[in-house]
């Protein structure tokens, strides 16, 4: 199989979007496209979209799938943009979706109607499924959960894209405390769902954030991150990884646009629906992942 791989970073998110196509026959796949979203206007944009779309477009490459790696936590996804431009492509996803739209349907009390089975989604994919694009051009669905239960990574010839479970050697895994999320789970996948592959696979993470300010990088290969990963390397106990991960996790702030983006993206990217005054609205809890104060008491931070 003949492909060729075009990345884009968005670098409001530190996203890595990539179109993947094959040369010949100009089949396509778009992997994590972003919608692009200012939280103190709470204005919406397509920059980041029509980027790819313009690739797309110039290229005369025929969008067969749009892909999500899981249902990302950091940026609104761009998928329902894509799919007004390119309406027969299938937007695809994970089949473990369900148990994270199960989740968050509780957390933003969404309404009881909002269904929780995928169906917004035009297809679920399971693990280990061979997913043909077209002549000569197929992709693999490797289930990677540990960030999310329903992360997972796409394998396109020698190529892997793994989202949020790996990054770049000098940055190290994603995050293992959303809800359901894993430490654990993360460590077996990469162990033995990408560390496995074959030492010259190439790896396309999900996003890069230029530590130390280098240059953003998006590529690296199992061998490398094996030998060169500052959190999880070939030799890593799991215990050791999982304490780092749960310590490290423990200290980090939420991502800035936790909450719009996942109740867009367990949708399929699709934006709230109208009010009756034909304005769109986002939930925001409060207080959602720690305790309310005691009567009486008001937090600092809360001011």
């Amino acid at each position: 199989m003949t492909t060729q791989i075009q990345h884009f970073f968005d670098t409001r998110t530190f996203t890595l979007t990539y179109v993947v196509f094959h040369t010949e026959t100009l089949d396509a796949v778009v992997i994590d496209p972003v919608l692009d979203y200012d939280p103190k206007a709470s204005k919406t944009w397509t920059e980041s979209a029509d980027q790819a779309i313009a690739f797309i477009k110039d290229h005369n490459l025929n969008l067969r799938y749009i892909l999500e790696t899981h249902a990302h936590a950091d940026h609104l996804s761009g998928s329902q943009i894509f799919k007004q431009h390119f309406p027969q492509a299938t937007l695809a996803v994970g089949s473990r979706i369900t148990e994270v739209q199960s989740v968050f349907k509780t957390v933003f009390d969404l309404p009881s109607d909002f269904p929780t089975d995928g169906r917004q989604f035009d297809a679920l994919l399971d693990d280990g499924q061979l997913t043909k694009v077209g002549p000569g051009f197929e992709f693999e669905t490797i289930f990677t959960p540990g960030h999310t239960p329903a992360c997972v990574t796409f394998k396109i010839g020698d190529a892997i894209f793994t989202g949020d479970a790996l990054f770049m050697p000098d940055s190290g895994t994603g995050r293992c405390d959303f809800p359901a999320g894993s430490a654990t789970d993360l460590y077996q996948s990469i162990t033995e769902r990408i560390y496995t592959l074959p030492p010259t696979t190439q790896i396309f993470v999900g996003h890069d954030y230029q530590p130390g300010g280098r240059p953003v990088r998006y590529q690296t290969t199992v061998a490398e991150s094996m030998d060169a990963n500052v959190q999880l390397r070939a030799g890593t106990p799991k215990d050791d990884f999982v304490t780092f991960r749960t310590q490290r996790d423990a200290t980090l702030e939420a991502p800035r646009l936790l909450f719009q983006s996942v109740q867009v993206n367990v949708d399929a990217g699709a934006l709230p629906q109208p009010h009756d005054n034909q304005i769109r609205y986002l939930r925001i809890p409060i207080n959602v992942f720690r305790p309310e104060p005691q009567a009486g008491q008001v937090e600092a931070r809360d001011i």
